[in-house]
């Protein structure tokens, strides 16, 4: 397997595990559509950052528990948030409407991307505009199964496919937009 010349490394600024093809110098966040799913975890570093078995669960993108999904976001707090300061800012006072054009204008950026580069941009948006304190992972929640989030977030993210964007989210903290990375 290791002819294939993909290996497992792991993010420190995101904290997940990536794929990398050192010959042709290319990293992705999911992995390589060339190797079959089933060998995804026979890769040269897989043992040590991949979890789960080597067939994904029915949840979705194996690494987390059965039932579980893995995501980012982006979170703009408005003056109405259930609470409405951060750790960029100790009173925020702008309006719902302003928050979801900041999200809007952050959603109409990633979309004109290429897929490939979305999620590194993604995690850079999140770690300086971000009112959440997971832009210190990128917006990298991590794993998280059903009744763990608000209900629009949830609804949401479980309907995502992994490396999907989301629409806009309206919850009690915020407007969002949604990445789902696993």
């Amino acid at each position: 397997m290791a002819s294939s010349g993909w290996e497992v490394r792991f993010s420190n600024s995101r904290q997940i595990p990536y794929f990398y093809h050192a010959e042709k110098g290319l990293s992705v966040w999911e992995p390589p559509s060339e190797i079959p799913q089933e060998q995804v975890h026979q890769l040269p570093g897989a043992s040590k950052f991949l979890k789960g078995s080597a067939a994904p669960s029915s949840g979705g993108g194996g690494g987390g528990k059965d039932g579980q999904v893995r995501a980012s976001h982006i979170l703009a707090k408005h003056s109405g948030s259930r609470r409405p300061s951060s750790w960029r800012k100790d009173n925020i006072t702008i309006s719902r409407e302003e928050a979801q054009r900041i999200i809007e204008k952050h959603i109409n950026t990633l979309k004109s991307l290429p897929p490939s580069d979305v999620p590194a941009e993604f995690a850079k948006i999140a770690s300086t505009e971000s009112d959440c304190s997971s832009a210190k992972k990128g917006g990298d929640l991590g794993w998280f199964g059903r009744n763990q989030m608000q209900k629009p977030f949830e609804d949401a993210t479980f309907g995502l496919e992994i490396g999907q964007l989301s629409d806009i989210v309206q919850t009690d903290s915020g407007v969002h937009v949604i990445l789902r990375t696993g």
